[in-house]
């Protein structure tokens, strides 16, 4: 009986073993696709189609990293308008500062600050969101995180999808820079930093690739870059639905495809900070955003265990007892992990610290099969140092 058992155990793990690796290859064929593809629009020209844009972007508190990507967007190469709306719930936060400094930095830049004193739900940035976009002028609006940096074209490439009518949002992919306590990517790196920055570029965003290869394109927004119009945000529902929203990014972008517009995912990588985590602070981000993955993606969450390969394979060599095959395997599942990070981190994205910090992808790989199966004991999540409960995609407080 414990022979049979064992024989059921390590038979289970080889089959999702071969699933990881199944996963792998289509990842590499989702990457292949999506390079060819803007390979082909770069040749073929996408257009230079500028239209007038509002820049929505919700702040709170201060940092010198935020206040980079601040400038990022007011050295903008782009043939359109442009204003940036900075908003906030209170003129005494200390993103207001940083704010003035930028106006007076750039004063041919069309900079306001918006005060948003209502809370309309749970999420106060979405609440901040609703109000500024009340004051916006221009019919094209592009929402971004506070903390992201773009390069000289980010609105030139992204604002020129909309030339094609079909297209209801563009969202753009990002690689996370892991800054050190001084807010710097030349200090010393925690552990737990350079794990999640180089989980955004060799798994993250990997999924995101084999999701539009397999569903001939993406049904949802990246909160890196979240470019729309007034007129189909209200046909999609407003941002007024969003304000329980935990994944507000993920949201709007199913509920403008399911309004009938295309959701194009830009070739233009723009960056965000990730803090110097500690094993607790890094724990917390990630089961927030598994949870929120998991409320909106309910099977597909479910599926998104096999994707591990790595530590099934692990699992493998241990069940076999280390039989000499299991370890042929567990260098097949390697080879392709490693593919799947060149491919797409350093290939696509241009990310360097993947190359500095390969060796971490097993670590990497394990620690998220664990918050993978530790996200299915509860529904709360850390927000800001807060506690919420998700239900059916909505916050509650805790």
């Amino acid at each position: 009986m414990v022979d049979r058992i064992s024989l059921g155990i390590e038979i289970v793990l080889v089959l999702l073993t071969l699933s990881g690796l199944a996963y792998l290859l289509i990842a590499l064929w989702g990457a292949r696709d999506f390079a060819h593809f803007w390979q082909r629009r770069r040749k073929s020209g996408v257009g230079s189609f500028a239209p007038d844009v509002s820049i929505l972007k919700p702040v709170k508190g201060s940092d010198e990293r935020m206040y980079a990507g601040f400038v990022s967007h007011c050295t903008q190469q782009y043939a359109g308008r442009v204003e940036i709306l900075f908003g906030v719930s209170g003129l005494s936060d200390p993103a207001v500062v940083e704010v003035e400094r930028l106006r007076a930095e750039f004063p041919d830049c069309d900079i306001r600050l918006v005060e948003c004193p209502e809370r309309l739900g749970t999420s106060g940035k979405v609440s901040n969101l609703v109000q500024m976009l009340r004051t916006a002028r221009y019919e094209h609006v592009l929402i971004n995180d506070s903390d992201i940096f773009v390069g000289p074209h980010y609105l030139e490439r992204v604002m020129a999808s909309f030339a094609d009518a079909t297209v209801g949002m563009v969202t753009a992919p990002y690689v996370g820079r892991a800054l050190s306590a001084q807010g710097d990517a030349t200090g010393r790196l925690t552990i737990w930093s350079r794990v999640e920055a180089l989980g955004i570029s060799t798994d993250f965003m990997p999924g995101v690739l084999t999701a539009r290869k397999l569903e001939g394109g993406i049904r949802f927004g990246l909160g890196s870059t979240l470019a729309t119009t007034k007129t189909v945000l209200a046909k999609a529902g407003g941002l007024e639905a969003l304000v329980e929203s935990l994944a507000d990014d993920y949201e709007m972008g199913l509920r403008i495809a399911a309004a009938g517009y295309r959701v194009e995912l830009s070739d233009e990588v723009v960056e965000t900070a990730v803090p110097p985590y500690s094993l607790r602070g890094c724990w917390e981000h990630q089961m927030r955003w598994a949870r929120s993955t998991r409320d909106s993606r309910k099977w597909g969450y479910v599926g998104l265990g096999i994707t591990y390969a790595v530590p099934w394979a692990v699992m493998v060599c241990a069940a076999s007892g280390f039989a000499l095959w299991s370890f042929a395997l567990l260098s097949l599942v390697l080879l392709a992990r490693v593919a799947v990070a060149l491919s797409v981190g350093v290939g696509i994205l241009h990310d360097g610290q993947v190359l500095r910090d390969l060796w971490l992808l097993p670590l990497r790989d394990c620690f998220a099969l664990v918050v993978w199966a530790w996200s299915f004991a509860g529904d709360t999540v850390v927000w800001r140092g807060e506690r919420f409960r998700l239900r059916d995609g909505r916050l509650e407080r805790v």
